[in-house]
């Protein structure tokens, strides 16, 4: 696991069972992201970059330090995307690394605490960020301008009745958390599933809708629940299907 060093800057590798505590960023992506070639080379280039990203990495990095966390993740310059091998043992990891961060912090990048709909927020409606909601131990939300307004448990309330996540928690009811829920690509929304369900399968980018069947085989397979294949892909949010 690759995590930023929040002291240095730096990035740095560990294996598996030596990783240091270290708080994890969640977030929507937007068009200008701090990526691993912006930060592999170091503290100068990564503060050189003039991506707008950039704030919201160094913004993760003060207040993890300040929290006494000399780590954190974030998924936009923490994994090498053009190694296909890392991408896919990142997304197939995704899950257990939320759950062992010690904190996350969730970025509402369009949300400003007192004058906007939290339920409007793109957060909410994103496939990746499902995960991110319900896997960490400590999750804390910031607003657009880094003001934290609550966590998950003081905000369990409003958060319940904009994702429909309540404490029965049925193979079925998880699959009904995400129906609403977007991804770019048309296999992502299988993908960003996987960790919620505890399964591990080949990423596929190419396969089109047969990603969410392989996903429920997968389910079925591991926990014999039938209700999961009344599911369609069509159920879910997201790129036209055509694209597959």
């Amino acid at each position: 696991m690759r995590l930023l060093n929040t002291r240095t800057l730096e990035l740095e590798y560990f294996p598996a069972e030596e990783k240091p505590p270290y708080a994890i960023l969640s977030h929507t992506w937007g068009t200008e992201e701090v990526l691993f070639e912006d930060a592999r080379d170091g503290a100068a280039k990564l503060r050189a970059c003039l991506k707008k990203g950039l704030a919201k990495v160094l913004k993760t990095a003060e207040l993890a330090l300040a929290g006494g966390y000399h780590y954190a993740w974030i998924d936009t310059c923490c994994i090498d995307k053009s190694s296909s091998a890392e991408l896919s043992e990142a997304i197939n990891s995704m899950f257990s690394w939320y759950r062992q961060s010690s904190v996350c912090y969730a970025f509402l990048e369009d949300y400003v605490h007192g004058k906007s709909n939290l339920g409007n927020s793109r957060w909410f409606t994103r496939g990746w960020t499902l995960q991110e909601l319900i896997a960490p131990f400590d999750v804390r939300f910031y607003d657009s301008s880094w003001f934290m307004f609550g966590d998950r448990l003081r905000l369990s309330s409003r958060i319940s009745k904009i994702t429909s996540i309540d404490l029965l928690i049925l193979v079925s009811n998880k699959m009904s958390w995400a129906a609403h829920r977007e991804t770019t690509r048309v296999e992502d929304i299988a993908y960003c599933l996987m960790g919620i369900f505890d399964v591990n399968m080949p990423l596929l980018y190419g396969e089109g809708i047969k990603a969410f069947r392989r996903l429920q085989e997968e389910i079925v397979r591991r926990c014999n629940d039938q209700t999961i294949l009344a599911w369609r892909r069509e159920d879910f949010a997201g790129e036209d299907l055509k694209q597959s």
